[in-house]
């Protein structure tokens, strides 16, 4: 289903997700939004050497992870610290949630929505596409990037508005992005998040990793 690119640290890990309804007809449980806290009980936690190892990984191609294009990781340490880590869906709340407390970033997207055949790579010059509602673009060349037939769609700082879940979405492809450098973690959060989701009431397949 996905073609992998040669990396040489790259350790990704796939699940694709059946949630049996719409996204817009179930919602989160106390429990796994419970999992939005910094400070809440889980079996992983984020730490510098996490951090600085993810952005080591992104830096491969020639991209910077800083500023306004660190991991999508930091952003939710940053904002379940202030107290701003809220539900969305189930879908993203249970991506926000293994992000948050394993800290590697995590991407989902809605199979429905991807074109044709899927790749990970390093993205190519020139290579952009818009990350949000509102239409800002971000320029992905050396980052790391899953493709569909129209080009890039999702990477570990900011995921393509076009490819992005909503209400009618039911079938989802994550993309736990992890190290090679960071032994057996990319793994553990694979396994937590299969366990969220089938708690949840979705099916799971283990698709990389």
């Amino acid at each position: 289903m996905l073609q992998l690119d040669p990396h040489p640290s790259l350790d990704l890990r796939c699940l694709t997700v059946d949630f049996g309804r719409s996204l817009g007809e179930l919602a989160s449980s106390p429990e796994l939004v419970a999992l939005l806290a910094a400070d809440a009980e889980a079996p992983m936690a984020s730490s510098d050497e996490v951090r600085l190892t993810i952005r080591d990984l992104l830096r491969h191609g020639g991209f910077k992870p800083t500023g306004r294009n660190k991991p999508a990781s930091e952003y939710l340490i940053k904002a379940a610290a202030s107290g701003f880590l809220g539900p969305i869906n189930l879908a993203v709340d249970l991506c926000n949630a293994v992000s948050l407390h394993s800290g590697l970033p995590i991407s989902v997207v809605d199979l429905e929505r991807v074109e044709g055949a899927l790749r990970v790579g390093i993205a190519e010059q020139g290579a952009r596409y818009v990350f949000n509602a509102s239409g800002q673009e971000i320029d992905v060349a050396g980052l790391l990037c899953l493709y569909d037939a129209s080009g890039p769609c999702a990477n570990a700082v900011k995921d393509s508005q076009r490819t992005k879940t909503d209400p009618a979405s039911s079938r989802c492809l994550y993309l736990l992005w992890g190290s090679q450098q960071l032994p057996d973690r990319a793994a553990a959060a694979a396994a937590w998040a299969t366990r969220l989701l089938e708690a949840e009431g979705a099916g799971v397949v283990v698709t990389r990793g």
